[in-house]
């Protein structure tokens, strides 16, 4: 991998990987609409000379041609609003292969877990039947089939599949993202789910680094790819090392299907959480063994060490 385009890398995995691809050197693309936000991604990673901002609107494949000039990867990490997946989620990745089948490049799409479904397995393998029962789970399983459509006949495509995520870069995008970000600011926090059961959280930079590994490797494309966090962590433990961090004592509010629907009624994207609350009772966790297998070990920062360096950072990063 010599050069490499992030489209939408102002994001949560956008920003975690484009600052994965700087570090390690690679002459890098960052892509999205806000010049603002590109200008401030650049410069929180201390305005290296091998990243470039290039605008854009992602559902036009000539704006992502004219970016990917000498590129070889393409990291597809936008996305859209939760309410909006249904009808956008399909033309944006549409739109994006379509560049990239035009250009021949490689593909990497970051996407999560909900094609699988519910699941009884003790830990779930990309091999796992994608039998969704959701309506978000049901269009990221179009979602996928489309990407591996064959009409794509120059572009190579894999699927990073990443649990909740939480970091320095997360945004309202994540569930745990403005968690942490209320802790950081010692506001009064919401937490999406139940706060008792342990589930699956991968720290961003842990993520963003087994993705570029598999990127930089000649083989893998054209499938699946799971990404474990460290381990499980409830809600509760999760806030005790985000206050003990913060020095903050604010009240965090758990929110479950009653309180998402009343907020629903004027924020369209908490009405779309509830039916995904399964995953908060039952979790699902990824299997790690395939990766293991074939690239090398899991990278997994403790919860303890990714949440304090999480607050701190935002600390730092205040406004």
């Amino acid at each position: 991998m010599e050069q490499a385009l992030v489209v939408g890398a102002t994001g949560g995995t956008g920003a975690a990987i484009t600052e994965e691809l700087v570090r390690r050197g690679i002459r890098t693309v960052a892509f999205s609409r806000s010049i603002q936000k590109l200008e401030q991604l650049r410069a929180s990673l201390g305005n290296p000379e091998n990243l470039t901002l290039a605008t854009g609107d992602a559902f036009r494949p000539s704006d992502i041609v004219k970016a990917a000039e000498g590129v070889d990867v393409l990291f597809h990490c936008a996305n859209v609003p939760y309410h909006e997946m249904v009808n956008r989620l399909v033309p944006l990745g549409e739109s994006v292969m379509e560049a990239a089948d035009q250009l021949g490049l490689k593909v990497v799409v970051i996407d999560g877990i909900y094609p699988y479904g519910r699941s009884k397995m003790d830990r779930v393998t990309e091999e796992h039947p994608k039998q969704p029962h959701t309506k978000k789970g049901k269009i990221r399983h179009a979602y996928e089939n489309m990407l591996f459509d064959k009409r794509w006949i120059h572009a190579k495509v894999m699927i990073v599949r990443l649990p909740d995520y939480y970091g320095p870069t997360a945004n309202e995008a994540s569930y745990l993202g403005s968690t942490l970000e209320a802790i950081a600011a010692g506001k009064m926090a919401l937490f999406i789910g139940n706060m008792r059961v342990p589930r699956e959280f991968v720290y961003l930079p842990d993520a963003a680094f087994m993705i570029v590994q598999l990127a930089a490797r000649d083989e893998g494309w054209g499938e699946n790819w799971n990404i474990p966090g460290a381990g499980l962590i409830s809600g509760r433990e999760i806030v005790r090392i985000a206050q003990q961090a913060s020095g903050s004592t604010k009240p965090v509010i758990p929110l479950g299907k009653c309180g998402l629907s009343l907020l629903g009624l004027g924020v369209p994207v908490m009405k779309e959480i509830v039916e995904m609350l399964y995953l908060t009772e039952d979790p699902l966790v990824l299997s790690g063994g395939k990766y293991e297998r074939r690239v090398g070990p899991i990278r997994a920062t403790s919860f303890e060490k990714g949440i304090t360096d999480t607050i701190r950072t935002l600390q730092k990063n205040k406004p």
